[in-house]
């Protein structure tokens, strides 16, 4: 299994499971607000190509990036898929991760399945959990450790 620090150096693409859309009469303030959408950004402004993946805002654009209801439809390759869901799903999305080839299956913080290590570990997937990975690149590559600095416009 390759490090924290290979990974995000080897990686293009991140499927990011669970963006937040906007809800109807929600304030358009709030998606700014949102961790998901926030992690998207920061990631997306460093250089990465983050697809987000949310069957509830199929074809919406965040981010400016379409969103897609599953994985298997997102036609290019995906290196990471990071997920921003309860615990308790991980394990299919785990499945849905090897399905389409990914290197990386990544929870992060405060989500952790055993059953999706255990999926990952039988394919030779890096695998990390509870971790936040907008918080492990601004350790490794911009040796700050801010829980959500202000983003720039």
């Amino acid at each position: 299994m390759e490090n924290i620090e290979t990974v995000l150096k080897n990686s293009q693409t991140i499927a990011m499971i669970g963006v937040s859309s906007l809800k109807k009469k929600e304030d358009p303030k709030n998606i700014k607000r949102k961790p998901s959408t926030i992690v998207m950004k920061y990631m997306q402004d460093f250089g990465y190509k983050v697809i987000p993946v949310n069957p509830f805002a199929k074809d919406e654009i965040i981010h400016g990036e379409k969103v897609f209801a599953e994985l298997k439809d997102i036609k290019i390759k995906i290196d990471i898929v990071d997920i921003f869901r309860p615990s308790k799903e991980t394990p299919e999305i785990a499945k849905q991760a090897v399905d389409i080839g990914a290197r990386t299956l990544w929870l992060q913080y405060g989500i952790a399945n055993d059953e999706a290590k255990k999926i990952a570990s039988e394919n030779s997937m890096n695998y990390f959990e509870n971790l936040c990975i907008k918080q492990e690149y601004q350790k490794i590559f911009e040796k700050m450790n801010p829980v959500f600095p202000v983003l720039k416009k």
